[in-house]
């Protein structure tokens, strides 16, 4: 099993957040036992963090269509664009999963199609798992993603609803593992403790092996859950 550290998304999207926090944030992300995977900030502090992280190895991501998941396939990907010009290294983009569970099952392919053209890297396609109990959509959507071009499927915005859940989980890696191409899953959303970050990665392994799960194919999207992991490393 893989160091936890090492597969976090340091995260702040706080409507508050500032380039003060966005700065301590990625010092932060440098600890004592290496490096995390990436800082996850607000469209508007791209720029900040990647001058901040520049030659440190830790990737710079940001969010678009974020939190709502509008169905605005155009709007989202001229923000890709834009965000990886100012030096975002992967993109968080929250699919129309409204529009899905209304009828419409083309949005979601719509829309990430439209922003994997813009992001060739690292695009990681927020469901919103915990706002709806339908697994049957979770796996509809995440196969929907999959197929128009997302690198990696991710269970929540942490705005709306319950956060992550195993269950859910589940759902977004056995959907990685009948996709035919490398992908990964990021688990975001009341990730805290590093009890919670080891049940998923047993989870990862059940699924998809024990030599799967890396910074290339899993994902830990928290705020506070580095301080737990540093605080109980043996």
């Amino acid at each position: 099993m893989p160091d936890p550290i090492s597969l976090v998304d340091l995260t702040s999207l706080n409507d508050d957040d500032t380039a003060a926090v966005v700065d301590a944030l990625c010092v932060k992300a440098i600890t004592p036992a290496g490096p995390v995977a990436a800082v996850c900030v607000m469209p508007q502090f791209v720029a900040t963090a990647a001058e901040a992280l520049d030659n440190t190895g830790v990737r710079v991501a940001t969010v678009v269509n974020f939190p709502a998941g509008d169905d605005d396939p155009d709007g989202a990907a001229r923000d890709t664009a834009a965000l990886m010009d100012e030096g975002a290294d992967e993109v968080d983009v929250v699919a129309p999963w409204r529009a899905h569970l209304a009828g419409d099952h083309e949005a979601v392919g719509r829309l990430v199609a439209a922003c994997a053209a813009e992001c060739p890297g690292h695009l990681k396609v927020i469901l919103e798992t915990g706002s709806h109990e339908d697994a049957v959509a979770t796996r509809a959507m995440a196969d929907a993603a999959l197929r128009s071009g997302a690198t990696f499927l991710k269970t929540s915005t942490g705005k709306h609803g319950p956060g992550a859940d195993l269950a859910s989980a589940r759902i977004l890696l056995e959907a990685v593992a009948a996709h035919d191409g490398p992908a990964g899953v990021k688990i975001s959303g009341g990730v805290r403790t590093r009890a919670d970050a080891e049940a998923y990665l047993q989870l990862a392994e059940e699924i998809m092996g024990i030599a799967w799960a890396s910074p290339f194919t899993f994902r830990f999207g928290a705020s506070s859950l580095l301080d737990d992991l540093l605080a109980t490393r043996g």
